[in-house]
């Protein structure tokens, strides 16, 4: 079978010749994001992330298979493959452990005021801070309960946080105290200290956390997002960033990436930012790779 590997993933040639040894004949392009010079009609396999944004799905004309890099499936035209009966698996569980390790870092940094305490460091003032919050007894919804929400509400649930989940199909988990149809996310939210995103980008999802959510939300809450940017209206949240809303906002994803130097959300002092960075760690290209193989090989 033809396979055509992208620069998505870093392979070195022991893993190559893994490939190979099962019966793929491979050809490899570093740079998904271009379009592509080389013929791929008869390509029957591809394993990227990027790939169907720079390059014409159609022109892939026996493509039986995608093998996708990333966990959000909203880089690739669903429909069309729906249609054509090709195979696609994302990366479901391979970043989610170091996400849901970031998450709770942020949270934590909100909570025991961090950022303060690194500019006293760098100022050599000895300053303490007052205000400290513990999670004991807090309440956390994680909208989009999946295999992320999932290792987020297990190190939290170590926190002793009471945990909301909120989704689109009930969820049976001894990990979630409460759980809400995403129809009811405004009674979640109400409850709710924290608030984090971990749900994929869809029509239905894009500008979920708008200006009316927004309102429906407590006072002085956290919100984390690791999913998509798309999934909160900047210009609202900025304006509720702006009116004092949050205790703090963790963002590691944005609509436009890389996010502007001129983009308001730099500058805030409870805001904290992240380049797209929550999914790695020394363990994911490990895997990766793992999940690579077990799906080719089926």
């Amino acid at each position: 079978m033809k396979l055509l590997l992208t620069g998505a993933f870093k392979y070195n040639e022991e893993q190559l010749n893994t490939i190979r040894s099962i019966g793929y004949e491979i050809t490899f392009v570093q740079d998904e994001r271009v379009p592509l010079d080389i013929d791929v009609t008869n390509s029957e396999a591809v394993v990227c992330n990027n790939l169907f944004v720079y390059n014409d799905i159609t022109k892939f004309k026996n493509l039986k298979f995608i093998q996708l890099t990333s966990a959000g499936l909203d880089r690739v035209p669903l429909d069309y493959i729906k249609k054509k009966g090709i195979k696609v698996f994302n990366a479901k569980g391979v970043y989610s452990v170091p996400m849901a390790e970031w998450v709770v870092l942020k949270i934590l940094e909100i909570y025991k005021r961090s950022k303060q305490f690194y500019k006293n460091q760098n100022e050599h003032k000895w300053d303490k801070q007052r205000d400290l919050l513990e999670l004991t007894d807090k309440t956390a919804t994680i909208i989009g309960f999946g295999s992320i929400g999932s290792e987020v509400a297990k190190r939290l649930k170590a926190f002793d946080v009471n945990v909301i989940g909120v989704g689109r199909r009930k969820t049976e988990s001894n990990l979630i105290d409460e759980y809400y149809s995403i129809e009811d996310i405004d009674e979640a939210l109400k409850k709710s200290d924290i608030i984090i995103l971990t749900l994929p980008l869809t029509i239905e999802t894009r500008y979920l956390i708008d200006k009316y959510t927004i309102a429906n939300m407590k006072d002085k809450n956290v919100l984390v997002n690791i999913s998509r940017g798309g999934i909160i209206d900047e210009v609202a949240l900025i304006e509720a960033i702006k009116e004092e809303k949050f205790l703090g906002v963790a963002l590691d994803v944005f609509e436009d990436e890389p996010l502007s130097k001129d983009n308001q959300l730099w500058d805030f002092e409870n805001v904290i930012i992240t380049p797209h960075n929550s999914f790695v760690s020394d363990k994911v290209d490990e895997r990766l790779f793992d999940l690579i193989i077990k799906n080719l090989r089926s």
